[in-house]
């Protein structure tokens, strides 16, 4: 934002020196950028000040708003005009009408209009204005429109009323295809979500955005409508992003505007273009919308609350001072607190630190001293946290790496992995990103995407895993764990195997009593030949599996990648952040191996349980041993092999104990399964 350093002095003192006045505006937050001085080719010498207006104060993208800073760091009156302005008995509703379609795009539109203008050169002291800020004289009726925007920080906009279809206002959402020459003198195809401003036949403006050039001002120029409205902030933005046409109303539309403004940078308009360039203005606004309310929500400032966020000592008074200064009301007041009312103008202005730092940034930072000692106070890690923080040592224990992606991709990364089936694309469509402008439903694609990255770079194999979260849908009534929930990905060169131990001893190290179950999964288009549903206590986890070459392909990738995806919250909820622990078994355990011939619809995981359940309270656990099928083994079949470990806690087990357990395992296995012990 540049501020001319006369144009300030026409609302408040200023003080002498420039270096002071930036060097108090830095210090309240309003930065330097630079100033110069700007002479040519002005009829008068000026400093052009170029200082940074962060998003939340769009009050500071006007001079007044600036002004008014100004006025309260150094003490002196704020001077805004008074906007006075002489009508006709002619109502401009004789003149005019204006009618809202769009009325979640455009809340509130103002509509003047003045006759018999004259348009020609603006005086000398406009074009200094303008030359001072950066912007070129056009002619006085555009000039004025351009001054008031910079005054105040409401962009304005003159049509050629003459040159309106029916004489008439329609704010609408453009047609799809519908077409639009701007002021630029170039032509856009607008689409349906875009708002604009038409007359009974035509676009005439993209609203927010930029004029059209069919109903610009010109020299043949007699009747003037001048435009006061709000758009909303969303729908400008989109705009002008997908225009790729940006421009100083937009760049204010975006920010929000004060709708308790419109109707004084209206009248104020008015009042210059009948100053520079004559004409008769009509009785009365045309205002269509819905009116703004007229007070705020109230916030409650405890004083207490001022030193103790600060770490020094300021009177009540001089808070209450510096708070009215920047046109809060004052609506209550007791010896401990205070209740005050924003002001229109001030947006930013929600909660009580939000005063407090107002408190502070007039009041001037350099009083707090760098050795205050504040009352900090530490606070216990969430669960949630301890959740992350394990799934992170115990993954970097086993040889991974941890990696931050974005959470965009393009279209063919979101499509390169998709375990949950055909979900409908979460995307920003205006993203500055234009091509990866969607949100990811995976971390895998961005994980093998920096596999990618490292094998470019030399480094092969890279063992990778993030914990983030991935975007299912845009969340409307679903709770956060169903829209975007947290997840585990991990991407490796390890065997299935392998990587199924790191994820099982996860599990065990987070979720000890935990049971975690694994069941088949065909998905061809993801995995080659393994790929498995993992589940904790009978809920489904995630998936684990061999990546298919034609996923490796599309990926660049040339070695052979493992994948796991594991959803948090399920291990957040099984978590155990504190441990028992039991005595090492003072008996020995004894293993037998059975080697079963099974059908082939039977799975590892019927027969794990089957022998769970036959054998009782003497089985420590079981283990996989081996698969086979050959010529040996009928066509139907196969033959698994179960190695089972049998304990007791109080005595060392007999052969008569164990050979009792086992057959009762084989009988389990040959009435539950049809299974027969391989000779």
């Amino acid at each position: 934002m540049i501020v001319s350093r006369n144009w300030l002095a026409d609302y408040t003192s200023l003080p002498q020196s420039v270096e002071e006045l930036t060097n108090r505006l830095t210090m309240s937050g309003l930065n330097l950028e630079e100033f110069h001085d700007v002479t040519e080719p002005m009829s008068s010498s000026d400093v052009a000040i170029d200082i940074e207006v962060t998003s939340n104060r769009p009050d500071c993208l006007g001079h007044i708003g600036v002004a008014r800073e100004v006025s309260v760091l150094f003490g002196t009156k704020l001077k805004v005009p008074a906007t006075a302005v002489k009508e006709s008995t002619e109502p401009a509703s004789a003149a005019t009408s204006v009618s809202i379609e769009a009325s979640d795009l455009c809340p509130e539109y103002h509509a003047r209009v003045i006759r018999g203008v004259k348009v020609g050169p603006s005086p000398a002291w406009l074009r200094d204005r303008l030359t001072a800020v950066g912007i070129n004289s056009v002619n006085n009726i555009v000039d004025v429109t351009n001054f008031v925007m910079m005054e105040c920080g409401q962009p304005l906009h003159a049509f050629d009323m003459d040159r309106l279809g029916g004489h008439r206002i329609v704010v609408r959402r453009a047609v799809k295809g519908e077409t639009i020459t701007a002021i630029d003198q170039r032509q856009y195809t607008l689409s349906e979500d875009m708002c604009v401003i038409a007359d009974a036949t035509r676009p005439v403006a993209v609203a927010g955005v930029m004029g059209g050039f069919d109903t610009e001002i010109s020299d043949s120029t007699v009747n003037v409508l001048i435009e006061a409205a709000a758009f909303a902030s969303l729908s400008v933005r989109a705009t002008a992003r997908s225009l790729k046409l940006h421009s100083p109303s937009s760049y204010r539309f975006e920010r929000k505007v004060d709708r308790l403004q419109l109707d004084w940078a209206s009248r104020r308009c008015c009042e210059l273009i009948l100053q520079v360039a004559g004409g008769t203005l009509l009785s009365g606004s045309i205002v269509a919308g819905q009116a703004p309310p007229q007070s705020r929500e109230h916030i409650s400032l405890r004083f207490a609350q001022i030193s103790r966020l600060l770490g020094i000592q300021i009177p009540h008074d001089t808070s209450v001072n510096i708070l009215e200064n920047l046109g809060l009301r004052l609506v209550a007041r007791d010896e401990t607190s205070v209740t005050i009312e924003p002001p229109s103008w001030r947006p930013d202005l929600l909660r009580e630190c939000d005063l407090i730092e107002e408190v502070a940034r007039i009041h001037g930072y350099e009083h707090i001293p760098t050795d205050a000692t504040l009352p900090v106070v530490s606070t216990a890690r969430t669960r949630r946290e301890q959740v992350q923080d394990s799934v992170r040592t115990q993954l970097v224990s086993c040889g991974f790496s941890e990696a931050l992606t974005l959470s965009f991709v393009s279209e063919d990364q979101r499509k390169l992995f998709r375990p949950l089936g055909d979900i409908p694309a979460v995307a920003v469509n205006h993203s500055s990103r234009s091509h990866e402008n969607q949100l990811r439903q995976s971390l895998i694609p961005s994980l093998l995407q920096c596999r990618r990255q490292n094998e470019r770079h030399g480094s092969a194999n890279a063992e990778l895993f993030e914990v983030a979260r991935v975007y299912l849908s845009a969340g409307q009534g679903k709770p956060e764990n169903v829209a975007e929930p947290l997840t585990i990905g991990i991407v490796s060169g390890r065997p299935f195997a392998i990587l199924l131990g790191a994820v099982e001893a996860l599990a065990q190290k987070l979720a000890p009593h935990s049971v975690i179950t694994t069941a088949p999964v065909e998905n061809s288009e993801f995995t080659a030949g393994r790929g498995a549903l993992v589940s904790l206590n009978g809920v489904v986890w995630g998936w684990i599996g061999e990546l298919s070459r034609d996923v490796l392909d599309r990926s660049d990738l040339q070695d052979a990648v493992t994948i796991a995806e594991l959803r948090l919250p399920l291990i957040e909820e099984l978590f155990e952040p504190s441990r028992s622990y039991t005595p090492l078994p003072r008996f020995p355990s004894v293993s037998r191996d059975l080697n079963f011939v099974l059908p082939e619809s039977v799975s590892w995981a019927q027969l794990a349980s089957t022998v769970s359940q036959a054998a009782g309270e003497l089985l420590l656990g079981t283990s996989f041993g081996g698969q086979y099928r050959g010529k040996q083994i009928a066509a139907d079949r196969k033959s698994y092999l179960i190695t089972c470990r049998f304990m007791a806690a109080d005595r060392t087990l007999t052969t008569d104990e164990v050979d009792s357990v086992i057959t009762s395992i084989i009988r389990a296995c040959e009435s539950g399964l049809s299974a027969s012990l391989r000779a």
